[in-house]
């Protein structure tokens, strides 16, 4: 069986993503011939099965898609979206990629980018424990 791609947009409107990936010649050649993948799979309702069957997983920067991912500890290549004001999807993108987990890029530089997948290894994500946050304030707040 071969390797599967799935591309994600969350609940934004990033027409250009999924634009660059269906016409750009550079970026469908590189997922073929450079990280063999077979299957590309566009998102059109709920993501979590599609991202638990996915090789690789390329998204928006949406916080949530980005946890489901990278719990799920899949490859990740997140793409910003240039187009929004006071983009916070940045700042998440960049401090996930200094941490190791994924690469983030734009739409102009998706190709480029996605060859930077090949024999390269993510750090994994570990989940936290979100009762760690109740038992803060508790604390705090006695």
């Amino acid at each position: 069986m071969g390797k599967r791609a799935f591309v994600t947009v969350g609940t934004t409107q990033f027409d250009l993503l999924i634009e660059t990936i269906v016409h750009d010649p550079n970026v469908l050649q590189t997922l073929v011939d450079c990280l063999q993948i077979d299957k590309l799979i566009l998102q059109i309702d709920s993501i979590e099965n599609d991202i638990q069957q996915a090789d690789i997983v390329i998204s928006h920067a949406g916080a949530g898609t980005i946890l489901q991912a990278l719990e799920a500890h899949k490859p990740l290549l997140v793409v910003v979206n240039e187009k929004l004001m006071n983009n916070h999807q940045l700042e998440i993108a960049n401090e996930m990629e200094q941490h190791g987990y994924l690469f983030h890029c734009t739409c102009s530089k998706l190709a480029t980018t996605l060859k930077q997948f090949v024999n390269h290894t993510f750090k994994q994500y570990e989940k936290g424990d979100p009762l760690l946050f109740g038992q803060y304030l508790n604390q705090i707040m006695s």
